[in-house]
């Protein structure tokens, strides 16, 4: 341990609280458009859309069926060449790796938070719908007065464990060389060859802030328990 300085963490956190930050933000970009994404794919398939309801399935299917590294590298890679194609450009439209994180876990965390809302619609009793039936009600004012707050309500503890896992996850845009918490320690730590002390800072990072999420997933469960389950 005479080798080891954990004093550079603190002269270097700067750095590394600008990796974090931009690991928070994509967290949150992912969480609300992906929820937002989310919430419409499981309407399509809960109502059974005709057309769209097929076409839900297969995005889900397919995006929960492959790796999230690998959307990332469809999506750098080929979506210029999708656009190029599409818009007539000579060249291959470029998006930037920025861009590309933002969209991918959006898209990518959609697909997972359908299957929660899903489940969740499948946990209100069809009573329910029944009386908002009789009293006139629309299917949209059926779903958004009554159905979806409660079933965003149960399927918090999920929705909320299914986020701790997409913040995990934001490590992977290293890859496309951005600067993320584990992006920073990683550049920091090649540079001054302090590897442990770096990765070491990461990986206490990570799990105080995913513990603290998780205790708020066990009161969140708690709260919302159905009476007589544990």
């Amino acid at each position: 341990m005479n080798h080891f300085d954990f004093s550079v963490i603190a002269d270097v956190w700067p750095f590394l609280a600008k990796g974090l930050i931009f690991s928070l933000e994509l967290t949150a970009v992912g969480f609300v458009g992906g929820l937002i994404l989310g919430i419409g794919l499981a309407l399509v398939r809960h109502l059974q859309v005709p057309i769209a309801a097929p076409l839900a399935t297969g995005y889900i299917t397919l995006i929960r069926s492959v790796p999230l590294i690998m959307v990332l590298f469809w999506f750098f890679f080929l979506m210029p060449l999708i656009l190029m194609w599409l818009t007539g450009a000579p060249r291959p439209v470029q998006i930037g790796p920025v861009w590309t994180a933002f969209v991918t876990f959006t898209l990518f965390e959609a697909a997972y938070y359908a299957e929660i809302i899903r489940a969740g619609f499948k946990s209100i009793a069809k009573g329910q719908f029944a009386a908002c039936k009789a009293l006139g009600m629309t299917t949209v004012q059926t779903y958004g007065n009554i159905i979806l707050p409660q079933v965003l309500r149960v399927v918090s503890p999920i929705l909320l464990t299914q986020t701790i896992i997409l913040f995990q996850d934001t490590s992977l845009v290293y890859v496309l060389s951005i600067t993320d918490l584990l992006g920073a320690a990683s550049k920091i730590a090649q540079r001054d060859g302090r590897l442990v002390e770096m990765y070491l800072a990461v990986a206490v990072l990570y799990m105080v802030i995913c513990s603290a999420t998780s205790q708020v997933v066990a009161v969140l469960k708690q709260k919302y328990a159905v009476p007589g389950r544990r």
